[in-house]
C-alpha cells in the first residue's frame, strides 16, 4: 500500500500524524507529508484512518 497526500489541500491539523507516525510527518513547511515509499504492514488500519480520519480529505491510501 502507498500514501499521497494533496497538500495544497492539506490545513495542517496534525491528525494524521497523531494517528501514523510511522507514515506520515509535519514537513518543514508546516503542512503533512508522507516519510515511506510503501506503509508497512502493521501500520496500514493506521493509515487507512488517517484517510478516513482528514478533515479535507487529502489523503489517499491505495
Amino acid at each position: 500500500m502507498k500514501a499521497v497526500i494533496d497538500r495544497e489541500g492539506c490545513i495542517a491539523c496534525e491528525l494524521c500524524v497523531d494517528t501514523c507516525p510511522e507514515v506520515f510527518r509535519m514537513a518543514e513547511d508546516g503542512y503533512a507529508e508522507v516519510i515511506v515509499d510503501e506503509i508497512p504492514a502493521d501500520a496500514e488500519d493506521r493509515a487507512i484512518e488517517s484517510q478516513e480520519g482528514c478533515p479535507e480529505s487529502v489523503i489517499t491510501v491505495s
